[in-house]
């Protein structure tokens, strides 16, 4: 049996998840990833490429299957789950990129970046409840800034599904609580990853700290909330944005 801690993570291709795998393979986790990208030779952490589940978010029914046989795979650790990151995520632009508003998101992309954004964290949740509660494990959802104030570039749907994310963070911390489960959300403001949008760092002037934040820095907070060091914290956000919410 694999005595090593679990972590099941979401969107791990790049960015965010990149740097949190890297993180938690620092510390000698066991880490599956899921991506609708094929595993990548970029991605150097052990066993990579045989802990990677190619599935698509945006697909109920694939997911239910997915769960399954991320399950299947928990059986090497005895069926326990120390940890379930919830990252992936999409926010779709308009014709040149343009940010998409109340009045023009289609209808059928608004469900769309729902069922990606938020349904799929629940899903998952709930899929691996019992996996979760075996290890007293710890779920973080990944929200967002844009999820409390209308941003410059983020679309509505993105905004409000981090928005939904926050409360069914709340949710979910008290309903999984009762069963040692902690969850709890980071929510990132200007990161630095490639897929920023044109015209971000003009948004430095109103950070306090005068700078744009590392993928790294969100996934030291991703690996708090999932450490023994935060034994304590259950239902919280942490604001991972160099002051860029006061």
């Amino acid at each position: 049996m694999d005595d090593r801690k679990t972590l099941v993570l979401t969107g791990a291709s790049r960015g965010i998840g990149h740097a949190t795998v890297k993180r938690f393979s620092a510390d000698n986790w066991r880490i599956v990833t899921c991506s609708r990208h094929p595993f990548s030779d970029k991605c150097p952490w052990p066993a990579g490429e045989d802990d990677h589940i190619q599935l698509d978010l945006n697909d109920p029914d694939g997911l239910g299957t997915a769960i399954a046989e991320i399950r299947q795979r928990l059986t090497q650790n005895g069926g326990r789950l120390d940890a379930l990151v919830n990252n992936a995520a999409i926010s779709p632009k308009g014709e040149g990129g343009a940010r998409l508003n109340s009045i023009e998101t289609p209808m059928q992309l608004w469900r769309s970046v729902f069922q990606v954004n938020f349904f799929a964290p629940i899903m998952l949740g709930r899929g691996l409840l019992k996996e979760l509660k075996a290890a007293k494990g710890s779920i973080v959802n990944v929200s967002s800034i844009a999820g409390s104030r209308v941003h410059p570039f983020a679309g509505t749907a993105y905004a409000t599904s981090k928005a939904a994310l926050a409360a069914l963070t709340r949710e979910m911390a008290a309903d999984f609580g009762p069963l040692g489960i902690r969850v709890n959300a980071i929510a990132p403001g200007e990161i630095e990853t490639a897929i920023l949008s044109p015209g971000t760092d003009a948004l430095i002037d109103d950070i306090p700290l005068g700078r744009l934040g590392s993928p790294v820095e969100v996934a030291e907070a991703i690996f708090f909330l999932c450490s023994g060091a935060s034994s304590y914290v259950n239902g919280a956000e942490i604001h991972v944005n160099g002051g860029q919410h006061v």
